[in-house]
């Protein structure tokens, strides 16, 4: 089941039981998709671009949460965490820090990346390698400390 199929299906779901921000979320998504599909006469999503579209609706939830918290809007914040939460659902499992910087040393030796000055190379093919399975910031960051603690 393609996403599209996935959340039609978790459209009506959604509205069967009456999970409104659930509802939102999911139509959220969907006009994403539909704005997607529109962009081009013959464009087929594919799960490169799936991963994109969410990771970048994602993005937008987590900033919402930081600029909420800084006004102290905890209630708006909280809506866009379940809304952040049920975007992630439809993502592949996110990596943990250990599970990052086992992709980033294995690369790392791939490459034979060993000082910061191999950041710039290192970097693109850790993020390749990991597209839509871990946070760009947190890859920066364990990146960035693997390359400086050697």
């Amino acid at each position: 089941m393609n996403l599209k199929e996935k959340i039609s299906q978790d459209l009506k779901d959604a509205m069967k039981s009456g999970d409104k921000i659930r509802l939102q979320t999911i139509r959220s998504i969907r006009a994403l998709i539909l704005e997607f599909e529109k962009s081009g006469s013959d464009k087929q999503l594919t799960p490169e671009e799936e991963i994109r579209m969410l990771t970048s609706a994602a993005k937008k939830r987590k900033e919402s949460i930081e600029q909420f918290r800084k006004a102290g809007r905890e209630e708006l914040a909280k809506q866009e965490e379940t809304e952040l939460e049920i975007i992630m659902s439809y993502l592949p499992k996110q990596l943990n820090e250990e599970e990052i910087l086992v992709e980033v040393k294995k690369l790392s030796l791939e490459m034979n990346a060993t000082t910061i000055e191999d950041f710039a190379k290192l970097m693109p093919a850790v993020m390749k390698e990991l597209k839509g399975k871990a946070d760009g910031k947190m890859v920066r960051s364990i990146v960035e400390k693997f390359l400086g603690g050697n």
